[in-house]
C-alpha cells in the first residue's frame, strides 16, 4: 500500500511536468527540443536510481550494527521532514501550468539546453523523493510490493496523460487531498520507527539496557507455538499497521509520544491546506 501511494503521487507530479512542457514545445513549434526533453527524463530517472543505490550502499557499508541503527534512525527522521515539505508545499505548485510554462520559456531563451535542465532537475526532484521514501518504507517493513509500485506508476502516467494531453477534467486537488492524508500517516510512522532505531542504537552500543526501557504495551510471540499474535509486528493485523502507519508491537514511551505529536502536526497542516 505504501509503495502504491508514494509512487502514484510522485509519478503523477512528474507526468504533469513532462506533459505540460511537451505541449508547450508542440504549440510553439519547437519540436527540435523534444529529443532533449526525453533525454532529460531518461537521465533524471537514471540519476534517481543512482541516488537510491548510493543510500543503500552507504547503509550497507556501516559494519557496526549500532551505527547502522543510528543511520537508519536519522535517515527516517530526514525522510519524514522531506515528506512534510513535499506534501504541504511542492504539491501545491507542481501542477501549476503557467509557472511551468514560464520556466520552460525562460530556459529556452537562455540556452539550447535550457529545456533539458528544467526537465532534468524537475524530474530528479521527484525521483529523489521517490527513492528516499521507498527506502525508508522498506527499512520499516523489510519487504517491497512490486505490484503496488507498478500499478501506482501506471495509474499516475495514465491520469497525467488524460489531464495534459486529452484535456479531460480531473480534480487534482481531490486526488492530492487524500494521497496527502495517507502520507501524513506514513510520515508519522517514519518518525516513530526512526525513534525505535535510535533505541536500537543505544541498546547495541551498551548505553542503555533493553529491559530498562518502559513500554506502554508489549505484544510478543506466544511461547507455546510459532504463531504470532495478530497485533504483533508480523501478525495479520500488525504487519499492515507497521508497513503503513509505523506501528510497533512493543514501542517505548518516547516513540509513542513522538508518533502522536507527528500525527497531530501533520493532520493540523493537512486541514489548513485542504479543508
Amino acid at each position: 500500500m505504501a509503495e502504491f501511494i508514494i509512487v502514484f503521487r510522485e509519478v503523477l507530479e512528474a507526468s504533469l511536468v513532462v506533459g505540460i512542457i511537451y505541449l508547450l514545445l508542440i504549440k510553439t513549434n519547437q519540436t527540435d527540443q523534444l529529443p532533449k526533453l526525453w533525454l532529460a527524463v531518461a537521465a533524471s530517472i537514471l540519476a534517481s536510481i543512482l541516488v537510491g543505490y548510493s543510500v543503500i550502499q552507504a547503509k550497507n557499508a556501516l559494519g557496526n550494527d549500532s551505527i547502522r541503527a543510528l543511520f537508519e534512525g536519522v535517515f527516517l527522521y530526514i525522510t519524514a521532514l522531506l515528506i512534510w515539505y513535499v506534501i504541504f508545499w511542492l504539491s501545491k505548485h507542481v501542477s501549476d501550468r503557467k509557472i511551468l510554462e514560464d520556466q520552460a520559456t525562460q530556459a529556452l531563451a537562455l540556452s539550447s539546453w535550457g529545456i533539458f535542465l528544467v526537465v532534468f532537475f524537475a524530474i530528479l526532484r521527484e525521483g529523489f523523493e521517490t527513492a528516499v521514501f521507498l527506502i525508508s518504507s522498506f527499512s520499516i517493513t523489510g519487504s517491497f510490493s512490486y505490484v503496488g509500485f507498478v500499478i501506482g506508476a501506471l495509474m499516475a502516467i495514465a491520469i497525467g496523460y488524460l489531464i495534459v494531453q486529452q484535456g479531460r477534467k480531473v480534480n487534482l486537488k481531490y486526488i492530492f487531498k487524500y494521497t496527502t492524508l495517507l502520507l501524513v500517516f506514513l510520515s508519522a510512522g517514519m518518525v516513530a520507527y526512526g525513534t525505535h532505531e535510535l533505541e536500537e542504537y543505544l541498546v547495541k552500543s551498551d548505553q542503555i539496557k533493553k529491559e530498562e526501557i518502559y513500554r506502554p504495551w508489549d505484544i510478543l510471540q506466544p511461547i507455546n507455538d510459532g504463531d504470532y499474535h495478530p497485533m504483533h509486528d508480523k501478525g495479520i493485523i500488525g504487519v499492515f499497521l507497521k508497513g503503513f502507519f509505523g506501528y510497533n508491537s512493543n514501542p517505548n514511551v518516547i516513540e509513542l509520544v513522538l508518533w502522536i505529536a507527528a500525527l497531530m502536526f501533520g493532520m493540523n497542516m493537512w486541514r489548513r491546506f485542504y479543508l
